[in-house]
């Protein structure tokens, strides 16, 4: 871990904000006291994930604790958003460091346009030796306004950025094998897998009430990360410096696998599917156990409204989700292809429809 290059540091609002919802700055200067001495010398490069936003803007909207509704959610976003940023960016300055703002949402990390302007632009604030500010970008959130607390978000960006290492910071020292505040429960240093994990009770969120992730997101961040190839250490934010200097704190995730292509670990695990396909048994054989492209001939049925590019699941006779991938035609195209060899649909609709519905180049197996 002392010798990760590119580092990806999370930390969760509960690390930066008081009960009452307002932004700490002690706490956002510590943090930054030990980010700033991370990079000094500029061989370590830092992006920081910062939850905080909401949080931030709830004291200044005269609000208790975080609100359910997404309206003022994405109101306490917009007041707390500018607050956070400007308190990162009078902290780091102390140290002559740039900071740049980078709001993301999980449509920018399914869309693969979006997804290399964002892997450009992180790439370009590092070369400028400025230290990028990443958030969900909660004001424009649609569908739910956390990315799992930034956990899950963290995760992608780590692989986005080609990180060494991931660093999530929460209020919590680590894995527990029960609850910390239960005796005789005690830390776990390592993962090796998820069978170290298997009998654990994992937490949900704290109760200061002001963060959403907990526990759970963590974990489930700290496992995509590793099967990228990336080592994890997660841990509180009274170590971070402990952990970005390869100390013994929190739990170590070993990586697990190997980094894979950005848009399969995005249409895993950022992408949300605008329908599905249903696949005869032969075809699920050809894409679960063949890794093969899908062909029209070996689709059942079609559900949902959505166009050519999408991502959508491939399902087996009984519903199960055994892929994901990216289509190549519209929903409405597809009952004329259903059940047809690509020559035939060639020959009757024209040169465009002699090819997959789904490249398995553009295809992630769920169910191996």
């Amino acid at each position: 871990m002392g010798e990760a290059r590119r580092i990806v540091v999370k930390v969760g609002s509960s690390s930066l904000t008081t009960a009452a919802g307002g932004l700490d700055a002690d706490r956002v200067d510590a943090l930054v006291d030990v980010l700033a001495k991370t990079r000094s010398g500029g061989e370590r490069e830092i992006v920081l994930v910062s939850s905080g936003a909401i949080a931030a803007g709830l004291a200044p909207l005269g609000l208790r604790r975080r609100p359910r509704d997404l309206a003022r959610q994405q109101a306490a976003a917009s007041v707390g958003q500018g607050l956070l940023v400007a308190r990162y960016t009078a902290s780091f300055a102390r140290y002559g460091v740039r900071v740049g703002q980078v709001l993301l949402t999980s449509d920018d990390m399914s869309r693969r346009a979006h997804h290399r302007n964002a892997s450009r632009t992180l790439d370009k604030l590092l070369a400028m030796g400025a230290l990028p500010v990443v958030n969900e970008n909660d004001t424009v959130a649609t569908d739910e306004i956390r990315f799992g607390d930034n956990d899950r978000l963290a995760a992608l960006v780590a692989h986005l950025v080609r990180a060494d290492l991931l660093v999530l910071l929460s209020d919590v020292d680590g894995v527990y094998d029960g609850a910390p505040s239960r005796p005789g429960t005690s830390r776990i240093a390592e993962v090796r897998g998820p069978e170290d994990l298997a009998h654990v009770e994992i937490g949900s969120a704290g109760k200061a009430g002001v963060g959403t992730g907990g526990m759970v997101t963590k974990v489930e961040a700290a496992r995509i990360a590793a099967a990228a190839g990336i080592q994890v250490v997660l841990t509180s934010a009274v170590h971070a410096a402990e952990a970005l200097g390869g100390g013994d704190t929190g739990t170590y995730f070993h990586p697990t696998g190997r980094r894979s292509a950005d848009r399969l670990l995005w249409l895993q695990h950022a992408s949300t599917p605008q329908g599905s396909l249903t696949l005869d048994d032969g075809a699920v054989r050809a894409v679960v156990e063949g890794r093969k492209s899908l062909l029209p001939a070996g689709i059942a049925g079609v559900e949902g409204d959505f166009s050519a590019g999408d991502p959508v699941e491939l399902r087996d006779r009984e519903g199960r989700a055994v892929a994901r991938g990216l289509v190549n035609f519209d929903a409405k195209e597809i009952p004329l292809l259903v059940g047809r060899s690509t020559r035939e649909l060639a020959r009757e609709l024209g040169p465009g429809y002699e090819r997959e519905v789904v490249h398995r180049d553009d295809l992630v197996v769920l169910h191996p």
